[in-house]
């Protein structure tokens, strides 16, 4: 190969690669989203929780039935999280004086994010996507940190 056809390859090739590559404006506007999907609730903002969710987030967590205690599948789709941000913390008694919001980034790719969040009283583990060029939840797993409390 010419030294001119293998330069003008590395350099598409790395053109491709910086134009399609995570920035740090993705990072911070990742990390945004993971807040304000916790944020949301303990400042009773569904506005807040609508921008960071996808209208189709599906957020789920095993749970215990209290009679049978056979585990199932318990899922919370975006419209109830919506309408929970409003009312969950209405008395101020839901979250600590600071609570804990601890973000950590997995994986990003350019388009597809892999975050956990760690709350005061439970972990979340979300996947976000980058779509009409904003970062939106679109899945959470969730557990308690005492999953006896499932």
């Amino acid at each position: 190969m010419k030294p001119q056809t293998l330069f003008l390859t590395w350099f598409i090739v790395l053109i491709a690669y910086y134009t399609n590559a995570q920035t740090k404006q993705d990072s911070l506007d990742i990390r945004q989203v993971a807040l304000d999907y916790i944020e949301a609730q303990h400042n009773q903002n569904p506005k807040q929780f609508e921008r960071a969710a996808h209208p189709r987030m599906v957020k789920r967590t095993f749970w215990r039935n209290k009679t049978s205690k056979k585990e199932y599948l318990r899922e919370s789709f975006a419209d109830y999280m919506t309408l929970l941000s409003e009312v969950y913390n209405r008395n101020g008694d839901r979250f600590p004086k600071n609570p804990k919001k601890k973000v950590i980034l997995l994986d990003v790719s350019d388009r597809t994010a892999s975050v956990k969040l760690i709350a005061d009283e439970w972990i979340d583990y979300m996947h976000i996507i980058k779509i009409n060029r904003t970062w939106q939840i679109v899945n959470v797993l969730w557990q308690f940190n005492d999953a006896s409390k499932h």
